[in-house]
């Protein structure tokens, strides 16, 4: 990381060692091996020696980052609560923690603790003055059946035929996650061309997912036989089309267009009748963009709310004018306006 360019990623996403401490095998009811992580990338002297290599990589990563990007950090209760601390010791500010709920998790063999069911991102800007950030806020929700998304996600473990094996079908690496985990954190943190860097690449997942949804990615990987692995099952990816992966907008993106506009532009004229959803109360235009119903005078919304006899009103979605399909609220005269203008 420190021969990259200093600024050049857009997000960070981070899946290092768990440092899992493991004391022993791990064996099922039937004696047989469970394959836990027992390699040599996740073993640590001590704390002291975690502690030392999170407050390196995570120096590095930072200085990575451009003004505006984010980091996304993965971890177990064996590592996470150590690398939030060292993160905000060195200034990181975090926005989230995100707890992904495994919904088929590996049992507890043991039966002496709970069933180790979800794992915890950190989701954190450069520091505490960073306003800037991409979140696709409506994305999401849309994503989510038009709910917020909340922090806790309900995902797969990664199984089946997504899971890399080598040719005597063993996995190719123990905690390789599930492309869905990394879908939703790049749709939620990036747009296409976004650089996104992943420090411990592991399997390639990120890589995948960043070339499918036409993002662009560094990984960094030491292992060859996982930097194989990934660089085969990325090369295999072809990427959706750009315009399919361009998070959606959110209102406040779009450009604001005064009901004035409509009338100067001529999508509406002084003099026009303007009508109720229902076509029972009528508002006539004028040319300064305020409305008269009666003989009150008031922009959309105040006169919507006083149609309704409300305390507010959407003057936008309230009004409606006549088309030869019927009545059609002025929204849609705005949208129209907002695509003559991006032209």
């Amino acid at each position: 990381m420190r021969k990259l360019p200093k600024g050049c990623a857009d997000m960070v996403f981070a899946d290092p060692p768990y440092n899992l401490q493991l004391g022993g095998d791990l064996l099922r009811p039937d004696n047989s091996k469970v394959d836990a992580v027992d390699d040599d990338w996740d073993r640590f002297d001590n704390f002291k020696a975690y502690d030392d290599f999170t407050r390196d990589w995570l120096k590095a990563a930072r200085d990575c980052m451009s003004d505006n990007a984010t980091i996304w950090v993965i971890g177990s209760y064996h590592n996470i609560f150590r690398v939030g601390a060292i993160m905000q010791d060195l200034g990181f500010w975090i926005l989230n923690d995100v707890i992904w709920r495994k919904s088929n998790p590996m049992p507890n063999f043991k039966g002496t603790r709970f069933t180790n069911a979800h794992e915890t991102l950190i989701w954190a800007t450069k520091s505490a003055n960073q306003k800037k950030y991409t979140f696709n806020y409506d994305a999401l929700k849309v994503m989510n059946d038009d709910l917020q998304m909340r922090s806790d996600w309900s995902i797969p473990i990664c199984s089946g035929s997504e899971r890399l094996k080598d040719d005597d079908g063993r996995k190719v690496h123990p905690t390789q996650k599930p492309e869905a985990l990394l879908h939703r954190i790049f749709t939620a943190a990036t747009k296409p061309g976004d650089l996104i860097l992943d420090p411990f690449f592991g399997s390639g997942t990120s890589g995948a997912v960043a070339k499918a949804l036409n993002r662009r990615w560094i990984g960094l990987e030491r292992d060859e036989t996982y930097a194989t692995a990934a660089q085969a099952r990325i090369d295999a990816v072809i990427p959706a089309s750009l315009e399919d992966t361009t998070p959606m907008k959110s209102k406040r993106e779009e450009a604001r267009i005064p009901f004035g506009n409509l009338i100067e532009q001529g999508l509406l004229r002084s003099g026009d009748t303007i009508f109720s959803p229902k076509g029972d109360i009528s508002a006539r235009v004028r040319s300064d963009g305020s409305i008269t119903m009666g003989n009150l005078v008031g922009s959309i919304h105040r006169m919507g709310a006083i149609a309704q006899n409300s305390a507010a009103c959407n003057g936008w979605t309230y009004w409606h004018f006549k088309t030869e399909d019927g009545l059609k609220s002025i929204d849609h005269l705005r949208h129209q306006l907002r695509q003559k203008l991006a032209a």
